[in-house]
């Protein structure tokens, strides 16, 4: 039988944390200035239940970039204004391919799916709003309805994303070429600049993961922030596609839908389970927290949270 997460401390979490903290591997990642300062040793985890009981350890309250680990919220925005036309929008096909790829579906000009860097773009212009700035609105108030606190993203860090995110002015162009971006490339790219900038902590991403993990409502203010076939919609890409070229090996591990991030953080969303993440800075190849995918193996194990976990 599976152990059931602890509903009045933190000690099982704890003990568990202090295992994987030896682990060793990857790199801090450099893409901008702001993520290369990071302290590889940061190790921070949460996990929240049902009740809303929201159960941490170690560096569980040190804010960071959400980074990556918004594309799925993106995507239920998307969803949920646009009455889910914007599946019509974005393929949910895995790639097995970097999430920068210059790559769109052929024939339609599509992105192959939402977990990708040219998905989050397209699905973060998707929300409502006229301008970048009314859209950024919307993507702040929804991302703080997942979280159940109120969020704010950080200027340098967009500003960061801007000036170097090459790759991400071209996948924005490619689309607007293609004609499945209507906003300006450079509107494209400053508003998912900024939903990538947004502060969080392990905490509120674990929060944010458990809104998805119950169908839409955040057990832990009682809002329905999206409707069930929305959450249902994100966590199924979430198990093909969050973790890019690695999405495969993670679920046969772990067995848990999550998106990572190259900030080191991972999102998870055990479906009527729990919501959980994990934040320690150094990643692998696939820009997913080394220390966090070996956390996230660790926890599905010690608690049958494996979707194919058939007791063996």
């Amino acid at each position: 039988m599976p152990s059931p997460i602890p509903s009045s401390d933190a000690a099982s979490l704890e003990a568990l944390r202090a295992s994987v903290l030896p682990t060793r591997g990857g790199a801090v990642d450099d893409s901008i200035p702001q993520l290369a300062e990071a302290d590889p040793e940061l190790f921070g985890v949460a996990v929240v239940r049902s009740t809303g009981e929201v159960v941490a350890s170690g560096d569980s309250g040190h804010a960071f970039s959400i980074q990556s680990a918004v594309k799925p919220f993106l995507f239920a925005l998307a969803l949920a204004d646009t009455d889910g036309a914007a599946l019509d929008a974005v393929g949910i096909e895995p790639t097995g391919e970097a999430f920068d790829a210059i790559k769109l579906e052929g024939g339609t000009g599509r992105p192959p799916n939402p977990m990708v860097n040219a998905g989050a773009l397209l699905t973060a212009a998707l929300v409502d709003g006229d301008t970048c700035d009314e859209r950024t609105a919307r993507i702040l108030a929804g991302l703080g309805a997942f979280a159940g606190r109120e969020l704010d993203y950080d200027r340098e860090v967009s500003e960061s994303e801007q000036l170097h995110g090459d790759r991400n002015h071209a996948l924005a162009h490619l689309m607007r070429s293609e004609g499945s971006l209507e906003h300006t490339a450079d509107d494209a790219v400053a508003l998912y600049a900024r939903a990538c900038s947004v502060l969080v902590d392990s905490e509120a991403l674990a929060v944010m993961g458990a809104t998805l993990a119950f169908g839409g409502r955040n057990p832990v203010t009682g809002e329905q922030v999206v409707d069930a076939r929305v959450a249902r919609d994100v966590v199924s890409v979430m198990a093909t596609c969050g973790v890019y070229d690695g999405s495969g090996r993670w679920m046969r591990g772990v067995g848990v839908p999550a998106k990572s991030s190259v900030s080191g953080a991972i999102v998870l969303s055990a479906p009527n389970r729990l919501g959980a993440a994990v934040f320690s800075p150094p990643i692998d190849e696939q820009g997913t927290s080394v220390r966090g995918a070996e956390w996230s193996r660790r926890l599905s194990e010690e608690h049958g949270l494996h979707s194919f976990g058939f007791g063996g």
